[in-house]
């Protein structure tokens, strides 16, 4: 848990090379409702198969984005609390130093970034995020006929073998990173979406620059609600999110309940 005073600060970036930008995420979870929208968005920008029942029963489903989902209290007086879990692109990431083909590095902009033509698929970076955000292809990706003509020529569709995960929509960046040179006319606040925070009705995903002092994400995690998921282990995530506020419990209690709230799913290997 973050120093309620001092909120949450971004992790570090890559040491030399430096950029004029600094992305990262605040994820507030009073806000967020499990709808799943962000899950679909995310699915339809990254070209990412449908996963079919099966998938789920062999717990390997391809997502970049799930929604954990708790229950607090007994009934009839229980409370669903979501949290939006995807790769928190660490300063320190665990995954980094494993890959023994370098397939995984972090950009100068902060970003955890993925080289899939490098990758073998030794899922090293997987069993080691302690988020289990990282995916492993079991399967050739495949849509119905009709779905062919949606997908995104800008993003890469990963062959089978490989390990994938959330880039943070690096696609977007670039392209807004060469509107901006074109235009001559630096990126405002806002300007600048991933999908999974332009289909949140609810605005519980808020992307931005935190080089901008004046952003927006980086006014919130000064906040006395901003904290680190798992932040104890020091991985520095980029992601900040901001604690559900609730006001029948006491400050001790709601700080226990978001001590305690995410455990991270079991990686599964075969």
């Amino acid at each position: 848990m973050a120093n309620e005073q001092q909120g949450a600060a971004p992790g570090r970036v890559i040491a030399g090379g430096e950029s004029l930008h600094r992305w990262g995420m605040v994820i507030d979870i009073d806000l967020c409702t499990g709808c799943q929208a962000c899950v679909i968005a995310c699915q339809a920008e990254n070209n990412i198969p449908i996963n079919v029942e099966d998938y789920f029963v062999k717990h390997r489903v391809n997502q970049w984005i799930r929604i954990e989902r708790y229950w607090e209290g007994e009934f009839p007086n229980v409370k669903a609390r979501f949290i939006p879990v995807l790769c928190q692109h660490c300063g320190n990431a665990p995954c980094e130093p494993v890959c023994p083909v370098y397939a995984t590095q972090h950009s100068t902009e902060g970003l955890n970034v993925q080289t899939y033509n490098r990758c073998v698929g030794t899922r090293y970076c997987g069993n080691n995020c302690p988020y289990t955000v990282r995916v492993f292809n079991w399967d050739a990706p495949q849509w119905p006929e009709s779905l062919h003509a949606q997908l995104n020529p800008d993003v890469t569709v990963r062959t089978q073998g490989l390990i994938e995960k959330c880039s943070m929509c690096v696609h977007r960046i670039n392209r807004a990173k060469r509107e901006e040179s074109r235009n001559g006319r630096p990126m405002a606040d806002g300007d600048l979406q991933p999908a999974c925070a332009q289909s949140c009705p609810t605005s519980a995903i808020i992307f931005g620059d935190w080089k901008d002092q004046n952003s927006r994400i980086s006014r919130l995690a000064k906040g006395t609600r901003a904290y680190h998921m798992l932040e104890e282990l020091g991985t520095e995530p980029t992601i900040v999110y901001l604690k559900k506020v609730d006001p029948n419990l006491s400050q001790h209690e709601a700080t226990v309940s978001h001590k305690t709230a995410y455990r991270p799913l079991p990686v599964i290997n075969g």
